[in-house]
């Protein structure tokens, strides 16, 4: 189904009836997003397949942006929305296939609870950790995502990727070139499969360390709340909240966004903030910290479209 109205012709070369997924302009991204902020997609493409997209990225001018968008989980969109395309996997990338006894191949668009627990009923152990990054196989792929001790180069066999320009490409765990919370994949790759390999375990053992995660996210973290999730990146040897903390930011605000009385590291739409509200509270924050250690937080949270 397309439904564009009046979008630059440069954006793509293809005839809009051959596009079999939803494709539209001028798309508000805060309700798709966890914040609840910020603009508007400039083209927003929902695939209705690998091949779908492949086609449409293969027809789209060399100097057109991509993006690829999950759950919106760890994004700030700015307020002057997103140019270009933002991908966003449905459905049609959320299937998981048991590879053999200890292997699962999981679509782009899956969750990492449902990747979790697909892995507890398959008894495949040491994907627990999934059960705590509230996003997508694409998004944690592209950032080594990780949680209580474990990352997703623990357990990343290969992914596909579907490259700007349309090419697939298969990428090793070991081309992905994975450093804390990092990886070497392209501006405009989107992630639309992973194959993800734990180890024979016990279902209900699995299923006592997912629920051991998910209670201890409960009680440290604002779960409830309008969040971006982990804010800063846990500079070496410390603690992102705890530097916050110390630097005496827990509960400041600008505006309606705050900073998280429950969890320093986590910023808080309490309502009415703009993504500018936030992002210039998070600046706030790393300055502060800076005068109080000399440590600079880098920014674990996506910033992306126009100020």
């Amino acid at each position: 189904m397309t439904n564009v109205q009046a979008h630059p012709p440069t954006y793509s070369r293809r005839r809009e009836g051959e596009i079999r997924g939803q494709l539209k302009a001028e798309t508000p991204l805060a309700p798709l997003v966890w914040f609840k902020s910020g603009g508007s997609a400039e083209l927003l493409f929902e695939p209705a397949d690998r091949d779908d997209l492949v086609a449409f990225l293969n027809g789209l001018d060399a100097g057109t942006p991509v993006m690829a968008l999950g759950l919106g989980s760890n994004m700030i969109v700015r307020d002057g929305g997103v140019p270009g395309v933002t991908v966003r996997l449905g459905k049609p990338f959320a299937k998981i296939a048991r590879v053999d006894e200890v292997t699962l191949r999981c679509g782009g668009g899956a969750s990492g609870i449902l990747v979790s627990s697909t892995a507890r009923d398959d008894g495949i152990a040491g994907l627990e950790f999934l059960r705590g990054i509230p996003g997508t196989v694409g998004g944690f792929v592209r950032m080594n995502g990780g949680a209580y001790g474990r990352e997703v180069r623990d357990i990343l066999v290969s992914s596909t990727v579907v490259l700007k320009d349309g090419r697939v490409e298969e990428w090793s765990a070991d081309r992905l070139g994975y450093r804390y919370r990092h990886s070497e994949l392209p501006e405009g790759a989107v992630v639309v499969e992973a194959v993800l390999r734990g180890q024979s375990g016990d279902p209900a053992t699995i299923g006592a360390e997912m629920d051991r995660i998910a209670a201890a996210r409960e009680a440290t973290q604002p779960l409830r709340s309008r969040t971006g999730g982990s804010t800063f990146k846990n500079p070496q040897g410390h603690k992102a909240w705890a530097l916050i903390d110390a630097a005496g930011c827990r509960g400041l605000r600008v505006g309606d966004a705050q900073v998280s009385e429950k969890h320093c590291n986590f910023l808080l739409n309490l309502g009415n903030a703009s993504s500018s509200d936030i992002e210039e509270l998070g600046e706030e924050v790393r300055r502060r910290v800076q005068d109080a250690t000399n440590i600079t937080l880098e920014w674990e949270i996506q910033r992306i479209g126009v100020a």
